[in-house]
């Protein structure tokens, strides 16, 4: 009797220590809860809140207006800073007019209004009717403007210039750029300087240096604007 007693113990023992051991079993409803509890977790890691996407966004916006808007005075065009001390004032030129051998540099001291232009150009001979009237205007109050236009087309010669400046009566210098100083203003201030429809226009100060000014036609009084700042620094 006590050795069947024993056994029973012990079977009653091991049974318990089996329940003990095995893994307890998890409710369909249980595991569903612990799902929703992972996907809450990834959510809350991984999607960032209405705030911070503003923010970024935001961010981006700045950095994209830091790099794409352009800024300074609509009037001047801002060169490459290496750019702008002009070396070809020195080339050799002719006054298609009166046949006289000059340079820009000639001027040097003095404030020079340099146009590049074509006879054909409809547009250069509007941007010139404001240059007379600028002429015109500063005539009386100073004698340190001086007005240049170079013919940049090279199917035209001196005495087509010529004509062209007689039949005007425009009275200042016109000369006929060559093929080098032709080549070195559209690399030093861009191809645009080559388009005479576009009006271009560029200031030489006092020291020589190259300020060129906003594309298209400038009224006198834009062009005032622009060159007293360089007539009032003096010399």
């Amino acid at each position: 009797m006590q050795s069947k007693n024993a056994m029973r113990r012990i079977l009653v023992l091991g049974t318990l220590l089996l329940g003990a051991c095995a893994p307890k079993a998890v409710s369909t409803r249980e595991a569903q809860m612990g799902e929703v509890s992972t996907s809450e977790a990834m959510m809350v890691d991984e999607t960032p809140t209405s705030e911070e996407v503003m923010m970024d966004e935001t961010a981006t916006a700045e950095g994209v207006m830091t790099r794409e808007t352009p800024s300074g005075d609509a009037m001047a065009v801002s060169p490459d800073p290496s750019m702008q001390v002009a070396d070809w004032p020195g080339t050799p030129l002719t006054d298609a007019v009166t046949g006289r051998a000059f340079q820009v540099d000639d001027y040097q001291g003095k404030v020079v209004l340099v146009e590049t232009m074509a006879v054909w150009c409809t547009t250069c001979r509007e941007q010139q009717e404001q240059m007379r009237s600028l002429q015109s205007q500063m005539m009386e109050q100073t004698t340190d403007l001086v007005l240049v236009s170079l013919d940049i087309d090279s199917n035209e010669d001196i005495d087509t210039l010529q004509k062209y400046v007689n039949t005007t009566g425009f009275a200042w210098t016109f000369a006929v750029a060559p093929p080098d100083l032709i080549r070195t203003i559209g690399l030093r201030y861009g191809d645009q300087f080559l388009n005479p429809p576009s009006a271009p226009i560029l200031i030489l100060d006092r020291r020589g240096t190259a300020h060129p000014l906003r594309f298209g036609i400038k009224s006198s009084q834009d062009l005032m604007e622009a060159v007293q700042p360089y007539l009032e620094a003096g010399s």
